[in-house]
């Protein structure tokens, strides 16, 4: 009788053991997948940031040609009408 108490115990043990383990494994996978879910809000984030910063520097670069035009044209227009006067 006490061989098959200590059995039962030590089955038990293992028993509480086991589920133990698999609370860990758990908690251990949620912990990953919040992890991961975090990083890719963040890039996410990044991601925005760097397409608007990209976004903002090409609309500059494109105003600043076309003011490059225009005071090119107007110095063309200017050097055309003060031949014209002369």
């Amino acid at each position: 009788m006490a061989k098959s108490l200590e059995h039962q115990q030590k089955a038990e043990a293992q028993f509480h053991q086991t589920i133990k383990k698999a609370q860990q494994a758990k908690q251990t996978v949620s912990q990953y997948e919040a992890d991961a879910a975090a990083e890719r809000a963040k890039t996410a984030k990044l991601r925005a940031l760097r397409l608007a910063k990209e976004a903002a520097e090409a609309k500059a670069e494109a105003e600043k040609k076309i003011v490059k035009k225009q005071r090119s044209v107007s110095k063309k227009t200017a050097s055309l009408l003060a031949g014209e006067k002369a």
